[in-house]
Formats: structure tokens, sequence, C-alpha cells
């Protein structure tokens, strides 16, 4: 897997003040997508053991709420991600949001991509549609995505929408 950045804090994406990283490679090609250069596969380092050490230091301080997982298309790094997350909950346990162009939906229908959903507590979803952009939502950019309970949605087997945030 190979990643663009990592924010030890953010608070743009997610609630509270989170850890941010953001992989490389998507397949989606969205029309005016914010992170376009992380659409290469080839952009960005190769993310190794340290960056994962580092990663968990910084999830263990206090004031960080939560890991936010972006892109690229994290989906698409869908088996390193899932052995990341696996060493991150080990470690902490903080809430986990991840952003993907797919739809719920279609995460279900592949099986690494939903072992990757069953790790994290909150799904943003869907594609970037530049013709329904909407600058007033909170964590997407357009009015098609969704935010999604994860847990919930699993366990009831429909969408249920994140509507504390």
């Amino acid at each position: 897997m190979r990643y663009a950045q990592i924010r030890k804090l953010d608070v743009a994406n997610g609630t509270g003040v989170r850890t941010s990283i953001f992989v490389t490679g998507c397949s989606h090609k969205c029309f005016n997508c914010f992170n376009q250069e992380y659409q290469d596969f080839n952009f960005g380092k190769v993310w190794t053991g340290k960056e994962t050490s580092k990663l968990i230091e910084y999830l263990k301080n206090d004031h960080i709420k939560g890991l936010s997982i972006l892109g690229g298309e994290p989906m698409e790094n869908a088996v390193d991600l899932t052995s990341l997350l696996e060493k991150v909950k080990e470690a902490t346990s903080k809430s986990i949001w991840l952003w993907s162009g797919y739809t719920y939906e279609e995460i279900l229908e592949n099986p690494n991509m939903k072992k990757l959903l069953s790790k994290i507590d909150v799904l943003v979803d869907g594609k970037f549609i530049e013709g329904k952009k909407d600058l007033t939502l909170k964590f997407r950019g357009s009015s098609n995505q969704r935010i999604i309970d994860v847990k919930a949605s699993m366990e009831s087997g429909e969408v249920i929408l994140d509507l504390e945030v």
C-alpha cells in the first residue's frame, strides 16, 4: 500500500480532533476530485511498519478522537488496510471513519472490501459528483454521499445513516 500523507491532527475529516491517513490509488476518476494526484497508484510512499508505529502512537494520545482514512480510494487498498486496522484495534479503541467512492451496497458484494468495512465505525460512501456538489454538507462533498453507521447497518441488514453528525 502507498500513502500520500499522515495528518497527526485533523479537524476537517470526521468529528473531533483525529489522525488521518491518505492512501493513494483510485480508479473512480471523479470529475474535480479534490485529491486528483492521489488517484495514481504509484504516487506517495510505501507504507511500512514505521508508519504503523507512528500512527498508533498518534492515536494513543487522549485528545485524538479517532482515525480517518481517505484517499485515493481506501477500498482499493482493502487487504492492506484491513491488516493495518487489526493492529490499530489491538492498540486502541478509537473510532475509525473511512471515505469511499464505492457505495455501501457495492462494498458488501466484495469479500475483501466487506472485511475492511467490518473494521470501521463510520463510512462516507459514494463518488463525488460535481453536479451535486454542496459546500454546506459536513464531511462530504456532494449530496449523493451518505454518512453511514457501519455497525448498526451491518446488524440491521439495512443502511443506517449516522444522524449525529
